[in-house]
């Protein structure tokens, strides 16, 4: 539930370059005063062996060399500096991890080197500062949300007690496109999703839906689309170091007010929850809010948790999977439509598994091998978090480079899942990669998974810091994929093929809108196919 949950993830806004052009040139004087502060305090050391870097000017260091979309920079200037380079960014500076071979060293051989992320810019007009799990330090309050993300609330067993509620949401949006099809109107395939993808998250974390007598999740989708559109104005702000803190552009204001929005509904809802807690209210299930408030009063639990910590997590939740999940499931079914032949591949796999007198449901996706496969690559080619942030704890040795105490680390994963080296014609979308050659017509899966135990597939994350809700995420695309691709056909509106172009930004969502007619092949209401 790409960074997921294993980062706090950027939109595909249009970098504000009224803001980078003023950020540049009080960059001098924030750079001047960071490096005075620095001199100061500076001991001796013995040579370093640094990473390789490009060529840098004064000043701005190497951002003339970034273009729109971040990712792809950073894989571009790898092609030539390598798979571990260092950057600067006016006042700050990074290491690029874009190769297999460097990630595999740093997350699996020194892993605990890396596992902490650093602050950004945002931190100081959070309002849940000291409260955040994504971005929390390691150590003591992280352990204890993880370990209770992976037994409590995205346990596998909490995952499967919803899967109603993934099929009324799926359904709900099959129901949109069945209408749009028989009025033969366009949609908007990118905003259905979203709004799918938001009122699962929200039904399973606080029982609220999008709905025209329940405006909850609605107003939950809004203030974290304010705050994620905020994200790259922040990175940018990091350009000025200290005099970042100061808020020049009134970004912080912005945060706050969005943020004080968000805790009022939270509160609101956490009351609620509290109210049917006291009178005994029979609950069909626990949601994530339930199980966070019994644990926030279990006198014994290891850690005490707050109502701050409460909707910290929440909100992280919401900001690192609604978007994620959503932007995942538009490239996939864009590739898809693009490939028409890999299109009735998979809609042949599920008539012979699942028949036409029926939808296909989540017990069905084991028994789906190409529809994993199809899965797997529209991850690999556009992962939900395109860059994972890190930051070393310790001074390390990675393959004879020197990587000090808190530098800061990119994992290039955009770059990593599309190295040459690592996959044959990596920038086609070819889903047969996956399977093993059995020498026979049944198709195995190859051993690569979406957990991160292969180091060219990181699609979301690795580790300790891998997404805690990368099994819901998984689940949700699958199942989207294969219905839609069940119950519909689609012609392009203005083309023949969707644009497959990356948003600008820090992200990789997807650059124009999907917009497309809907041609009902499969109605589950009457459980009939419909041919021309």
């Amino acid at each position: 539930m790409a960074s997921t949950i294993t980062t706090m993830t950027t939109t595909t806004n249009t970098f504000d370059f009224q803001f980078y052009a003023m950020a540049a040139s009080i960059c001098f004087i924030s750079t001047l005063l960071l490096r005075g502060l620095t001199n100061r305090g500076s001991k001796s050391k013995a040579a370093v062996n640094h990473p390789p870097s490009p060529p840098r000017l004064p000043i701005i260091g190497h951002i003339h060399l970034l273009g729109a979309v971040l990712p792809k920079s950073l894989q571009a200037l790898a092609s030539k500096y390598g798979g571990l380079m260092k950057l600067a960014f006016a006042s700050q500076s990074a290491i690029v991890v874009s190769s297999e071979s460097f990630a595999r060293e740093m997350l699996k051989n020194h892993e605990l080197s890396f596992v902490s992320r650093p602050d950004f810019g945002a931190s100081d007009f959070n309002i849940y500062e000291g409260s955040q799990f994504v971005n929390a330090e390691y150590g003591t309050y992280w352990r204890f949300m993880k370990k209770l993300c992976m037994t409590e609330l995205l346990s596998a067993p909490q995952i499967n007690k919803f899967v109603d509620i993934r099929r009324e949401e799926i359904m709900r949006l099959v129901g949109v496109l069945v209408e749009s099809s028989a009025n033969r109107t366009s949609v908007d395939l990118g905003e259905e999703l979203m709004v799918m993808t938001n009122n699962v998250i929200c039904r399973v974390a606080m029982s609220t839906r999008c709905s025209a007598s329940a405006d909850e999740s609605k107003e939950i989708r809004r203030l974290v689309k304010g705050i994620l559109d905020l994200a790259p104005k922040f990175s940018l702000g990091e350009l000025l170091g200290p005099l970042g803190k100061l808020d020049l552009f009134g970004y912080g204001k912005k945060l706050k007010e969005l943020m004080n929005q968000f805790d009022a509904l939270a509160e609101r809802i956490m009351r609620e929850h509290e109210e049917r807690r006291e009178s005994k209210e029979e609950r069909e299930r626990k949601d994530m809010m339930d199980i966070l408030l019994e644990i926030s009063e279990d006198e014994s639990a290891e850690v005490k948790i707050t109502r701050k910590d409460i909707k910290s997590f929440l909100m992280e939740l919401f900001m690192a999977g609604t978007e994620t999940v959503s932007v995942a499931l538009q490239w996939t079914l864009a590739e898809l439509i693009n490939h028409p032949e890999v299109y009735k591949k998979l809609r042949d796999e599920i008539q012979t598994v699942v028949g036409s007198n029926r939808l296909v449901e989540e017990s069905d996706i084991p028994n789906l091998p190409y529809l994993q496969a199809v899965v797997k690559e529209g991850l690999r080619l556009h992962a939900p978090a395109p860059m994972i942030f890190r930051k070393a704890r310790e001074d390390c040795k990675i393959l004879g480079y020197d990587i000090l105490e808190n530098s800061r680390i990119i994992f290039n994963v955009y770059a990593i899942m599309r190295d040459p080296n690592s996959w044959e014609e990596p920038t086609k979308f070819v889903p047969e990669r996956f399977f093993v050659n059995s020498g026979t017509e049944k198709h195995y899966l190859n051993q690569v998974d979406i957990k991160g135990r292969t180091f060219n597939y990181l699609p979301f994350g690795s580790g300790r810091r891998g997404c805690p809700g990368s099994s819901l995420a998984s689940t949700v695309t699958h199942l989207t994929v294969a219905t839609l691709v069940q119950c519909f056909d689609w012609k392009i509106k203005g083309g023949d093929k969707f644009d497959m172009e990356e948003g600008s930004g820090l992200s990789s969502g997807v650059a124009n809108p999907i917009v497309c007619y809907p041609i009902t092949h499969f109605n589950p209401s009457e459980n009939t196919i419909i041919t021309e």
